[in-house]
């Protein structure tokens, strides 16, 4: 297997996410990280975008999980985009997902908060 990593960096959006009720009426800015692990052999050999993942897709996905959904916790928003990141490629072997909240209301200085889930496909049985 040619294992590879195809990564999204730093995707901003704004949206109505958090517990305090002012975060779901204001809004606030999220930035979002995807990063996915996949066989490149496929998609190397042929130049073809059908035999690997496209992060313009992938950016909609999470486009539209963070600015049309409200959710309390960015744990939730983190675990979804993986899911449908997941669903739609059966060729992601793994998939690690950031979602950042720069500038958290914590009650003083901070540079953000962030949520990180990790998963990985098991391995299929020979």
């Amino acid at each position: 297997m040619s294992l590879g990593t195809v990564r999204l960096i730093n995707a901003v959006f704004y949206a109505h996410h958090g517990v305090m009720q002012e975060e779901h009426r204001i809004g606030g800015r999220y930035e979002v990280d995807v990063s996915v692990d996949l066989d490149f052999k496929a998609a190397a050999e042929t130049d073809d975008l059908s035999r690997t993942v496209d992060y313009e897709r992938i950016y909609r996905l999470v486009q539209e999980l963070v600015t049309r959904n409200r959710f309390y916790l960015i744990e939730k928003l983190a675990y979804l985009i993986a899911q449908r990141v997941l669903d739609a490629y059966a060729c992601v072997q793994g998939i690690e997902v950031t979602v950042r909240k720069p500038n958290p209301p914590v009650g003083g200085p901070c540079d953000r908060a962030e949520a990180v889930f990790r998963y990985r496909r098991a391995e299929e049985q020979a």
